[in-house]
């Protein structure tokens, strides 16, 4: 398959008060952990309405066609949102980003629940726009944690991830087996809320050295001139293209190919959830301390290589357990050097809006993946997904090998 000056937030039990505040180590770790348990929320709720959307939408008539659609929808209002969003987040602050974010999550589960027409699926996709809580806490980590020791901080939010992917994805499924999709949407707004108000409770006014005056969305085509972010970006782009359609077009194979219940997906997706949590808290830390990210990033994506070659030839669930665990390696790998290596090209005030455009990257993939996926299914089948990821992976390892001689 994301802030450092002073402003008053509430007492000095409650949350941050001074940008003094924030420049001390102890502040910064406190901050910086309630952002992992803010991500570790936001995702459990995505997982959560994951169990949901591809099981009402089929009750509602959708086919794969339409159900791919819905996801092109999700994908172009994200890359829309996500670049505005990240310059959102550098000019007005950590807080008024996450609460914007988390205010958006509740709507959306909101619409949910209430949907009962196929017109109503595609009206609470917009939201989206704003539904970017997981780079805004990238943005708080990148901005509190040392340059040194950044990749690592940003692989414990895809800890976070695992853990959210595991609690969300089996409670789902529950909820939705035992009391339907109404209930399990009403429960993920309640949960939204309560990820809001410990935004509003813990987060600081803003963890920028400094803000501009202006928002120019030509800032954001500004950052691609820097040195070596435009090569980065492409290369976030290209090598995740392929797996990117596969994660776009996995509930489609998970109910069409493996035929999965909602229980039963549930618990594959937990699994994933742990593979992800082993990988990012056990595995991470200790490769971004003894290997560079440049080492790392090539071995991420020959792994993936390999990965799309394993794909082409699956037939069942088990073969699928066994494939993902270097396939999260991978993801994992690529994903958090791809933006360290993004946010160390730039200026700490501009962060936000780089991590902005790489949420954007995963939205971009969104837009085109159901059209491409979808085409690639049905008239090709699930290994070309596997081919084509092995091809392309190949030819970004040689181009940058050689880039690197």
């Amino acid at each position: 398959m994301s802030l450092k000056s002073g402003t008053t937030v509430g007492s000095s039990k409650a949350s941050v008060s001074s940008g003094e505040d924030v420049a001390d180590p102890h502040t910064r770790t406190k901050i910086i952990y309630i952002v992992y348990l803010i991500a570790a929320l936001d995702i459990t709720w995505m997982f959560l309405q994951f169990s949901v959307t591809p099981y009402l939408a089929k009750k509602l008539g959708f086919d794969t066609l339409w159900f791919g659609y819905l996801q092109t929808m999700v994908g172009v209002t994200q890359l829309l949102g996500g670049p505005l969003f990240g310059r959102f987040a550098d000019l007005f602050g950590a807080r008024a980003a996450l609460s914007l974010a988390c205010a958006a999550n509740i709507v959306f589960f909101l619409l949910l629940a209430i949907a009962n027409h196929p017109v109503m699926l595609f009206i609470h996709k917009l939201p989206t726009v704003f539904m970017h809580v997981l780079p805004a806490s990238q943005m708080v980590v990148a901005d509190l944690s040392e340059p040194g020791r950044r990749a690592d901080a940003l692989a414990k939010l895809g800890l976070c991830f695992g853990i959210g992917m595991i609690a969300g994805s089996t409670m789902g499924g529950h909820l939705n087996t035992r009391y339907g999709e109404t209930f399990a949407a009403c429960f993920g707004a309640a949960g939204c809320a309560f990820s809001l108000l410990l935004v509003l409770k813990f987060i600081p006014t803003s963890t920028k050295t400094k803000n501009k005056s202006v928002f120019n969305v030509g800032e954001i085509t500004r950052l691609m001139k820097f040195p070596g972010v435009t090569p980065t970006f492409l290369v976030k782009i290209i090598a995740g293209l392929p797996s990117g359609i596969f994660q776009v077009m996995f509930t489609i194979i998970a109910l069409d190919f493996f035929k999965l219940q909602p229980q039963e997906n549930g618990y594959l997706m937990a699994y994933f959830g742990i593979v992800q949590m082993v990988v990012q808290g056990g595995v991470m830390g200790r490769l971004t301390a003894r290997y560079s990210e440049s080492s790392l990033l090539l071995l991420s994506i020959s792994i993936s290589s390999l990965v799309g070659l394993a794909q082409a030839y699956m037939q069942t669930v088990l073969h699928l357990c066994v494939i993902v665990i270097p396939m999260m390696f991978s993801l994992s790998v690529f994903n958090v050097i791809t933006d360290s290596m993004l946010t160390k090209s730039v200026p700490s005030s501009d962060t936000g809006t780089m991590l902005g455009m790489c949420a954007s990257v995963q939205s971009l993939l969104r837009t085109v993946g159901p059209t491409a996926g979808g085409f690639l299914y049905v008239n090709y089948g699930i290994s070309s997904f596997g081919l084509i990821q092995f091809v392309v992976n190949i030819a970004v390892f040689v181009y940058l090998l050689q880039r690197q001689r």
